[in-house]
């Protein structure tokens, strides 16, 4: 016999146990399509704080200056001792500016969206001419009275004038726009 310790009895190899499968993992979903709106009112309303600047964020160049040469002559004509109306007329001015700067960059969204069509006469007073035309009665203005041909002292008297001829105006559209709606509004005679 030999003297060597008995070999000792080698384990039998164990299996390991079976790890059990990790659940399948649903799909991940695909993120949703989101359009990226094209202007935020939100900023448009925050640059319009510079009155115009909230209109040349809209594309609506026309609008921002209007709105920049009427905050700006307003205030001119305040301080070279007209102040009633145009004290006035610079917070009116400066508090439209903002508002108009909101909702033009809706009317923006939602022709972008395609959603629900923008009010027509809305939609064509984007840049109308009218914003041209009062552009350049402005300047006229402006031109005529530092060539000495107009004198603002006298004209500052009649400026209900301009009121009254706005008022009409507003008037006016109205009817017309009412009268468009009656015709549309009735059924075909036979």
């Amino acid at each position: 016999m030999s003297s060597q310790p008995p070999a000792p009895e080698s384990p039998e190899p164990t299996v390991p146990e079976a790890v059990p499968p990790l659940p399948a993992t649903p799909a991940a979903a695909p993120a949703p399509y989101v359009r990226q709106l094209p202007k935020s009112p939100g900023l448009a309303a925050f640059l319009s704080l510079f009155p115009g600047l909230g209109q040349v964020y809209n594309g609506q160049i026309a609008r921002a200056f209007v709105f920049f040469f009427a905050f700006v002559g307003s205030i001119y004509l305040t301080a070279s001792g007209h102040e009633f109306p145009f004290a006035f007329v610079i917070p009116f001015v400066y508090l439209f500016n903002i508002i108009d700067a909101w909702k033009g960059s809706n009317t923006i969204n939602q022709r972008f969206l395609g959603g629900d069509r923008v009010d027509a006469a809305e939609e064509d007073s984007v840049e109308s001419p009218l914003w041209g035309i009062s552009l350049v009665a402005i300047g006229l203005l402006v031109l005529l009275s530092n060539m000495g041909w107009l004198d603002l002292d006298r004209l500052a008297r009649w400026w209900p004038l301009l009121l009254i001829a706005v008022g009409a105006y507003f008037i006016y559209g109205s009817i017309q726009k009412k009268k468009a709606e009656e015709r549309t509004d009735e059924p075909p005679s036979l």
